[in-house]
């Protein structure tokens, strides 16, 4: 389904995805509407998938710990049961920020979170573990850049 996104769409798009918890009187305000075409249109974006929840930024350091590792795994074959698994099993992982099937030399690239390299080591034991895993290759990353929870419109 197709739908054109005007100017009052991009505002409400834009604050919700800097501030989810603003209150409605304050988005129509901001966006320079009255409260009920504005609680409308976001009854509309939610419907139609433009918005998919609201969420508490966490800080990982403080939860999880301070070290990310973007961990590249091949796996032995890319059957369907095999993806499957892996993909099953990685989800359980709770240092496992995001997972995604790739192109390219490896088949899915991990963000973790771990504490110290004790963490890492331990992580790394229970992904070796795992059936079908030919091949484990991480990079640390030395200070974020740039993060964002949606993207900028």
């Amino acid at each position: 389904m197709s739908i054109d996104l005007d100017k009052y769409d991009m505002s409400i798009l834009r604050t919700l995805g800097r501030d989810g918890r603003i209150s409605w009187r304050r988005l129509a305000d901001e966006i320079g509407l009255s409260l009920t075409p504005t609680l409308r249109r976001v009854q509309r974006l939610e419907k139609d998938g433009f918005i998919q929840g609201y969420s508490a930024n966490l800080d990982e350091k403080r939860l999880m710990g301070a070290m990310s590792a973007f961990v590249s795994v091949t796996l032995e074959r890319q059957v369907e049961k095999m993806l499957a698994g892996f993909e099953d099993r990685v989800a359980a992982l709770p240092e496992v920020m995001s997972c995604f099937q790739m192109s390219g030399g490896a088949d899915y690239t991990l963000r973790v979170v771990v504490r110290d390299l004790d963490h890492y080591q331990q992580l790394l034991s229970r992904l070796t573990r795992i059936p079908g895993v030919a091949n484990i290759q991480s990079s640390f990353a030395l200070k974020s850049v740039i993060r964002r929870n949606s993207p900028q419109l």
